[in-house]
Formats: C-alpha cells, structure tokens, sequence
C-alpha cells in the first residue's frame, strides 16, 4: 500500500449512504441546471459566514476570475498578490487582462507580508488579492488599512482556508468579496469541481450572477458586459449541503492530525507549522520544512510514502509567467521555500496506523541525514 498525502474512499466509504441519496435528491428533482440544490447551498454558505450573499461558480478558479470582475477588475489594472500559491490563482488574475504585481511572504508561516504590500502600490492598482495558504489567514488588519487608505478593494483567495479564523472573523468576511474552491481535496470537497464566490454587497452579488450564466438577467438576453457558463452544478451543490453540516467536524479531524503531528515531530529538525497570530488553523495541507528535502521525499519512497510539495515552482518563475520581469532573486523567501517544504498526508479521515507510520519513517530518515 503506497502513502500519499490525500485520500477520499475512506471518508466515502462513511458517508456512501447520504452522497448517493444526494444524486438521488437531483436526479428526481426535475432540474439540473441552477435549481433548489444550489439556490440552497448558496443560502446555507452564506449563512455559515454571517454574510449576504453567496454565488455558486464551476470552479474556484473561476470563482477568482468573476470575483475579480464583479469588482471591475480588468486590463491594464494591477492587482498584488502573492506568488508563493497554486498558479491558479495568477491564472484567474491574467484572464481579466490584469496585471499580478508580486510581494514576498513571511519566513515563519509562509503567508503574504503585509509590510510590502504598501510600496507596490502604484496609480494602476485595482485591488489586493491576500491568500490564506495552506489553512490559516493573511494578517488582515494591516492590509484593511491600507486599502481603505488606497480605496482599494479587497478579494480573499480562501481556496484553502474553509472554517479558518481570525481574530474570530472567518476567512472569507474580512473583505469585499472572497472566493473559494470546492475541488475535492479541499477543506470542503465535492466530489468533481465547484466554487463560489461570497460578498455583502449587493452590487457585487448581481455582478457575479450575471457573470456566471453569460451575462445574462433573463433568459437569452446579456446585459451589459458579457459573462461566462460558470454555474455549479447541481449534483456537486446537494452533496456540499450535505459536506457543510459535517465541516466542524472535519475541521476537528484535522486539527487532531495536525495535534499528532506535532508531538511525534516535535523534537526533530523539521521545521513544523507555525501558527500565526490571532488565527484558527484548519490544515488544508500540511507544510514542513528542511533544508535536505529532496533527499528526505526519495528516502521516503523506499517506505512507500509519496509526498507533495505546496509548490515546487514559485509562480513568478514559471516560463509562463516570464513576461511579468521577475527575475530569479525577486521574492527571496519564496523563492527559498520552493525548494525546502513539502507536504505530509492530511485529510480528517486519516488512519492513525498511517500517520504513525509517517512519523516513524520521518524519524528515521533525520536520524541518518
């Protein structure tokens, strides 16, 4: 049996009954497309944040992108963000035609460093995109203050922080609007792709409906800007309503295995996540660090144990994004995690057998380097 750092059957296996009563629910409901499922999901996501409105999208990157839109992003406009994330998040800034202007993040915990943020901004900038990575959130207060300073929006990529806190806000309200991602490797997993998008502005909500179903107010006319065929599906919409009563009690699961990690690991030279200030942590991934880590994941194949690394590729480094003239040496911190953290396995359903064998393995192996 190979290790790896996510897996679903487990939890399927014990929840089979309610997913499959939830296709069930559809599939017998007489509408496929935006109906009761994900008019419902929407109420009750909006209603686990205390905000407005929530806006159910295909995808989270997507929920990104129409975000963006929804707030008047577009070409020519520059949005700072951080390049130590998925790339999907500086995809969905490139495909509004805006231009992501790129600051380091801290050394401790890996998140945005709001003390840069305020000398990049320039008279072409559009918005602040912070990311909570990895489980836990940005240092909001700061930047609140310089965008309201700057009347800048903020738009919080929570792709990975469903059910953190901060200063007891949740991750998703301490902004214009925030976007999340459903994928199923998620904190809040469907079983394919889905996304949503939540705000308390009224403007910006009905943005975001016409955005995602072409442009469109009724049916087979576009008003104003033209959109896109972003809508969630119905299937994905009833089993997240379903996954929704259970979150806390992923949350929980994660945070124990995160808690176990912490004490097998605890006196080795990993260096283990730190939890910021004022944050609940969630553990989407979770995120180690060493110096020799190309030498620790090959060793630890020999186990039967396949790591991750979040992300072995700095964004600003990718040949794709070459024309943004970030040279090697930009984001120094960044670029130095790239090639020291990676990921153990963490998902709420994970076999205690498991993570022990992890740990043991990991021991082992920094006892010899």
């Amino acid at each position: 049996m190979t290790i790896r750092v996510w897996d679903y059957l487990t939890e399927y296996e014990a929840e089979r009954g309610d997913i499959l009563d939830a296709v069930e629910t559809v599939f017998r409901s007489g509408q496929l497309v935006l109906g009761a499922s994900v008019r419902g999901f929407e109420e009750e996501f909006a209603a686990y944040h205390g905000i407005e409105h929530c806006v159910g999208v295909d995808n989270g990157t997507n929920a990104i992108k129409l975000g963006l839109q929804a707030l008047g992003i577009g070409p020519g406009d520059e949005v700072i963000t951080v390049s130590n994330t998925a790339a999907p998040t500086i995809v969905a800034i490139d495909s509004v035609g805006a231009k992501p202007v790129f600051v380091d993040v801290r050394a401790d915990d890996y998140l945005m460093d709001t003390t840069q943020v305020e000398a990049a901004v320039t008279g072409r900038t559009r918005c602040l995109l912070p990311v909570h990575l990895y489980g836990q959130c940005v240092d909001m207060r700061p930047l609140r203050e310089i965008a309201d300073r700057h009347h800048l929006p903020i738009l919080e990529d929570c792709a990975q922080a469903h059910g953190a806190r901060h200063h007891g806000r949740p991750a998703g309200t301490m902004s214009d609007a925030a976007a999340f991602s459903f994928y199923p490797t998620k904190v809040l997993g469907a079983y394919g792709d889905g996304g949503a998008t939540i705000t308390s502005d009224e403007t910006v909500a009905a943005n975001l409906r016409r955005l995602r179903y072409y442009g469109m107010e009724t049916r087979y006319y576009v008003v104003q800007t033209p959109g896109h065929n972003s809508r969630l599906d119905e299937v994905q919409a009833e089993i997240l309503r379903r996954k929704l009563t259970r979150l806390d009690g992923y949350l929980a699961g994660r945070r124990a295995v995160a808690q176990r990690y912490a004490d097998g690991l605890a006196d080795t030279d990993l260096v283990l996540p730190r939890l910021a200030d004022g944050n609940d942590h969630v553990y989407y991934v979770y995120v180690v660090r060493h110096p020799r880590r190309d030498e620790i994941l090959e060793r630890l194949r020999g186990y039967g144990i396949e790591l991750n690394i979040s992300y072995p590729w700095p964004v600003h480094t990718m040949s794709g994004f070459a024309h943004l003239g970030y040279p090697t040496g930009s984001l120094p911190v960044t670029e130095e995690l790239a090639g020291q953290i990676f990921s153990l396995p963490m998902y709420p359903s994970l076999p205690v057998e498991i993570q022990e064998k992890t740990i043991s393995a990991l021991r082992d192996i920094l006892k010899t380097l």
